[in-house]
């Protein structure tokens, strides 16, 4: 049996509400160095160790970037279907976490509820990485977070606008531009805002760190200045039936030619992928020498390396 962790010693990544500003800068700077040094070198804190991969969601990036991340820091991933899983069906999620404990020496779960991955860390005694949950997706804001830095070194503040819907990547993404003291606006329509407490949560954050958090309707008002033009798909992993209807409720969201036009001549476009060319981004921006987002794809295996070695140190 694998000797557990106290329970005081043992750290997830969850959400980037439980990371300081201090701790997301040194992720940075880790991810940086990791990025630098690749492969890693032998005496990489993983090695010898195995991970469990668990997706109940389609996956491309996300998880060839931790099953390399995995092997690159000296690790074993196992990648497992949610099929043969079925957490809170065919067992108890507290059930899979007491067993996956005794096995190996991190959970790596992509859910459907952001309760199932709260649930596997409040069971586990090994930790527990947010690959993704319908709340929260840390890992794609840090990568973004490093894209940023590599792109616009040493900027300062900068004045991100977000294209869409409120959804996981909305959250995550203000969370980390909160922390970092960047300004955050979310340009959305009527009925898609992100969740309202969290907003002012994030607003509280963004006070302290000399920036601000804004959620509009006013597109094309709030691309003046901006230093980053972001969007994700106007309908999420599990919100299939509710496609048709957000195409036209977001039809005037559209991150295009357009828009780029009434933003300043060096802004940034990322998505965080897969994009549905022509529906939230057009191939023409997607395509563009403006676009980072092949490179903030790239900085998932970095910055997922760095919170592995993190959550081992």
């Amino acid at each position: 049996m694998i000797s557990k962790p106290a329970a005081s010693s043992k750290k997830d990544l969850i959400t980037l509400l439980n990371y300081s500003e201090d701790q997301i800068e040194r992720l940075m700077t880790l991810a940086i160095d990791l990025k630098r040094t690749r492969p890693f070198d032998e005496t990489a804190v993983f090695k010898n160790k195995t991970a469990v991969l668990i997706f109940e969601k389609p996956s491309l990036r996300t998880h060839i970037s931790f099953e390399t991340a995995i092997y690159e820091l000296g690790g074993h991933p196992i990648s497992i279907p949610s099929t043969m899983v079925q957490m809170g069906k065919r067992e108890t999620v507290k059930d899979v976490a007491k067993n996956l404990e005794r096995m190996v020496h991190c959970i790596i779960a992509r859910t459907y509820l952001h309760e199932t991955i709260v649930e596997l860390a409040t069971h586990s005694s090994v930790p527990v990485i947010n690959a993704l949950s319908d709340k929260h997706h840390p890992c794609q804001a840090l990568a973004f977070a490093l894209t940023l830095s590599e792109h616009r070194p040493g900027a300062g503040k900068l004045k991100i606008v977000f294209v869409g819907d409120g959804n996981n990547v909305c959250t995550s993404l203000m969370i980390v531009c909160a922390k970092r003291g960047h300004d955050f606006v979310v340009a959305c329509p009527s009925g898609y805002e992100p969740d309202p407490a969290m907003t002012e949560q994030c607003r509280t954050i963004a006070r302290k760190n000399g920036c601000a958090v804004e959620v509009t309707t006013d597109l094309m008002g709030s691309v003046k200045n901006a230093s980053v033009l972001y969007t994700d798909v106007w309908a999420s992993m599990g919100q299939e039936s509710q496609a048709e209807r957000r195409k036209t409720d977001f039809a005037g969201f559209q991150l295009n030619e357009e828009l780029l036009r009434r933003a300043p001549s060096d802004v940034l476009v990322s998505h965080c992928l897969p994009a549905h060319r022509g529906e939230e981004i057009t191939s023409a921006v997607l395509d563009s020498e403006r676009c980072v987002a092949l490179d903030e794809a790239e900085n998932r295996l970095h910055v997922q390396k760095a919170a592995i070695v993190h959550l081992f140190s």
